[in-house]
């Protein structure tokens, strides 16, 4: 049993066990830190690679990022300070200046977290201006389409691939601005060791990764939501299916959600 902690976040006192990180923390206190990287529910790593989580803590020289940052006994910590505000506004700015600006068509609209994000911000177009990632979706195999000018490289794609559903299929590709997620180059998808689970999909927070067949079907919030369970074998995971006017568009995974915690199988996802 971990011996437990005590610490201030946002002036109110939160106990937890040793080991346990500030973000942990600060959910476990109802406090919402924001973050794109890092998704807990599906037993992703911290990676620290959006900052977006950054927070002050007394006495530290720098900002800390919260999902890997082990609380200590008598830390004072916070998480909605001006500074923070100003630093996070930043990120979204820079996420968005090669982003299109193409919300009102995207799949994802209405559940979007870099859109949310935006919106809670109050960031309504970048400051920084950069050439803008052609809109070139890439659908090389049957299932799953890749569209780079959506994606902002927050990594959990690449991180369920390799530590949840241990595939390690896909990865980053190049450096700098040509950065994307990708399979090993000069293979197609059917040559790697992609199964096309899908796993990807329902861990992206934007609209980079998503279900061939899927576009144009129907938005987010006119989706009809149905668990039931895949009949394939006898595992007895559980689908969530999307339909709408009693047709289905999709099908997804809920973290925590059946026997599978919501991971599902190419033969029980397409």
């Amino acid at each position: 049993m971990p011996q437990e902690i005590s610490l201030t976040i946002d002036g109110v006192k939160v106990t937890v066990g040793e080991g346990a990180t500030i973000l942990a923390a600060a959910q476990s206190a109802g406090i919402d830190v924001p973050h794109l990287c890092y998704d807990p529910d599906w037993g992703l790593p911290p990676t620290s690679s959006c900052r977006l989580c950054l927070v002050e803590i007394e006495g530290a020289r720098a900002l800390a990022t919260s999902c890997s940052h082990e609380a200590a006994d008598g830390m004072v910590v916070h998480t909605n300070t001006d500074k923070l505000q100003r630093t996070r506004r930043m990120i979204i700015e820079l996420l968005l200046s090669d982003h299109p600006h193409d919300c009102l068509t995207c799949e994802k609209s209405g559940a979007c977290a870099l859109q949310e994000y935006a919106y809670d911000l109050g960031v309504k177009e970048p400051s920084f201006r950069c050439e803008a990632v052609p809109v070139e979706p890439v659908q090389d195999g049957p299932a799953i389409v890749y569209d780079r000018s959506k994606c902002i490289l927050c990594g959990r794609c690449v991180e369920i691939c390799h530590n949840v559903q241990v595939t390690g299929a896909i990865d980053y590709l190049e450096r700098g601005y040509d950065t994307r997620i990708s399979i090993p180059p000069g293979k197609t998808r059917a040559q790697s060791v992609c199964v096309e689970c899908g796993n990807c999909i329902d861990v992206c927070p934007t609209g980079a990764m998503s279900a061939a067949g899927a576009e144009g079907a129907g938005r987010t919030w006119e989706l009809k939501r149905t668990a039931t369970i895949c009949p394939y074998c006898g595992c007895g995971c559980t689908l969530v299916l999307n339909t709408r006017a009693g047709h289905l568009v999709q099908v997804t995974g809920e973290p925590f959600l059946g026997v599978s915690g919501g991971m599902l199988c190419v033969k029980g996802r397409f």
